[in-house]
């Protein structure tokens, strides 16, 4: 009894019992190195970040504060905090929910899908949140590599979900809000309004992001509660450096990472933000005049939109503005700079690592560099085999600090962490002053617009057409979205290229995978670049697509 006794007391706490979560998390072997340099890092062994996001302004007397601002309804921090409650009362109490359970979270960003989010992860489970323009192809696949068996949804976003769920055996039971009597909405009403926070430890998973997947099937990344706010005591206050008086805004989906860390960032100083369903170039400004928002996040090609229709919105209550996603050209910069007077604060993350590592603080800004790691990280540039490169040297980015990859049962991670650092897929080069300038992906992503695409995943969605043959997807430089999908069709005997068929095909993929995907470009060709072995060299056709030429084969 004494062995069994000391060998419990060896294992790392948890507060799960379901423990797929840690069971599937890499071996310690494979894990990065984690930093935790500065005392803001100093987490105590159990901590449930809803409490330091959430529960703290309550106890703390400012509970009446404005905290998120919908299109049709405002919440103060006393508010967010009873429906978060009441929603973690639904799921324990109504929904069967064990500590360590995962939840499907499938909504377009409004006030429930911020309330559901943080009552998953302060009832104890495991949030796997998911893009609203998701198809139930791509939706099976989390589902069943997370053995997900409760899902909540948008009532608005049923369908997908349903043919989803008729496909994923592990899925037992959806639970849907905001139509009429949706079954979410009566729990609720029914729902006491006090739940106190389930004591995880600092490392229990919380979070699982999936990523859009560079090759094959997306990876899961897993998050602890610790990495919640390791973000916020990185980026957020050390760059960004915004105060309570401060409302935020962004347009990135809100099961993206970067999307979320606008709601995480004023909530771990007590600000406000505003949360919207459609937040293109138009509705964007037009929101930021309105409520008068201080602090935006998004991507270059949403900035530079802006730009053309600058003198139609009143931006004048704007002071920081966050650029991401994509790479932001110089010329962007310059121009933003011109019309509003705010220096864009460039930055680069990535969902393996939650959010951003490397941006330059406002004063210390060179216009076209990504700028310098996040205060709690490091990084440097590397060659094919590990070793550090001279600055000026075009190479792989590494860095490490307080988050890093933990892929959920992949061998991928063996990839992505090599040497304690985390290698992010990205080509940089560093100057002699510790600035890091990007230069392309490493890989087969095509960020395009803010989105990242994976080439691979498009080609399987052509494939499934009977006029494609054969077909190479890479991304193709666009003076308004950064990167545009171009693909490279090879037809079956009997079809012929045109116009017609460029259109059906473009509206096949829409209707397999999510619509953002589809290639913008088409261009008929009748052979592809392969290797010898037969596989296809992607990299000709990115040269191709960069000049503007048709592909040309060896032969």
């Amino acid at each position: 009894m004494a062995m069994a006794a000391d060998t419990q007391l060896t294992k790392p706490y948890t507060a799960h019992v379901d423990t797929f979560a840690r069971d599937n998390m890499p071996p310690p072997e494979q894990l990065p190195e984690f930093l935790f340099t500065r005392p803001e890092f100093h987490y105590p062994p159990r901590i449930n970040c809803v409490v330091p996001f959430l529960d703290r302004w309550v106890a703390e007397g400012r509970g009446d504060a404005p905290c998120m601002i919908g299109l049709n309804e405002s919440y103060t921090y006393r508010e967010l905090y009873e429906l978060v409650n009441k929603i973690s009362n639904v799921l324990v109490n109504k929904l069967g929910l064990v500590t360590g359970g995962r939840v499907l979270l499938r909504s377009a960003n409004n006030p429930m899908m911020v309330a559901t989010y943080l009552a998953i992860i302060k009832a104890g489970g495991v949030c796997v949140s998911t893009m609203p323009l998701l198809r139930a192809k791509e939706l099976s696949y989390p589902l069943q590599k997370a053995k997900i068996s409760l899902a909540l949804c948008d009532s608005k976003l049923s369908d997908e979900m349903e043919k989803a769920k008729a496909v994923s055996p592990e899925l037992k039971r959806v639970v849907y809000w905001g139509a009429g009597e949706a079954e979410l909405d009566k729990m609720i009403a029914e729902a006491g309004p006090e739940f106190t926070a389930v004591d995880t430890a600092s490392d229990d998973i919380c979070l699982i992001a999936f990523t859009s997947g560079t090759t094959g099937d997306p990876k899961g990344t897993m998050h602890f509660h610790r990495d919640m706010l390791a973000v916020c005591d990185g980026f957020a206050r050390n760059v960004l450096r915004a105060s309570p008086e401060d409302r935020f805004i962004g347009s990135a989906p809100l099961a993206f990472t970067f999307g979320f860390g606008g709601v995480l960032f004023p909530l771990h100083i007590g600000a406000s933000f505003v949360v919207l369903e459609k937040a293109g170039p138009e509705e964007l400004p037009l929101a930021v005049a309105k409520h008068k928002v201080t602090v935006c996040f998004t991507a270059p090609t949403a900035y530079r939109a802006i730009l053309g229709k600058i003198d139609q919105y009143d931006l004048s209550t704007l002071r920081k503005c966050v650029s991401a996603g994509e790479t932001l050209p110089k010329g962007t910069y310059d121009a933003w700079l011109k019309a509003t007077g705010i220096k864009l604060m460039d930055g680069i993350g990535g969902t393996e690592m939650l959010h951003i590592f490397i941006c330059a603080i406002e004063e210390e800004i060179r216009p076209g560099s990504t700028g310098k790691p996040v205060p709690g990280y490091v990084a440097r540039i590397i060659d094919d085999e590990g070793n550090e490169v001279a600055p000026g040297t075009l190479g792989r980015l590494a860095v490490k600090g307080p988050t890093g990859c933990k892929y959920l049962a992949d061998p991928r991670q063996l990839k992505f962490v090599q040497n304690g650092w985390n290698i992010t897929g990205d080509t940089f080069l560093m100057d002699e002053d510790g600035y890091f300038w990007y230069q392309s992906r490493s890989d087969d992503m095509i960020v395009s617009a803010g989105y990242n695409i994976a080439g691979p995943d498009v080609e399987a969605a052509l494939l499934t057409h009977e006029a494609v043959v054969d077909c190479g997807v890479v991304g193709c430089p666009d003076a308004d979205r950064g990167m545009i999908v171009k693909a490279y069709v090879v037809l079956a005997p009997g079809q012929a290229g045109s116009d017609a068929l460029a259109t059906e095909l473009q509206n096949h993929v829409k209707r397999e995978i999510a619509p953002y995907k589809y290639p913008r470009a088409i261009e008929f060709v009748t052979q592809l670049p392969k290797t010898e072995t037969g596989k296809l060299k992607r990299f000709a056709l990115r040269q191709q697509a960069a000049a503007g030429a048709s592909p040309t084969v060896a032969a």
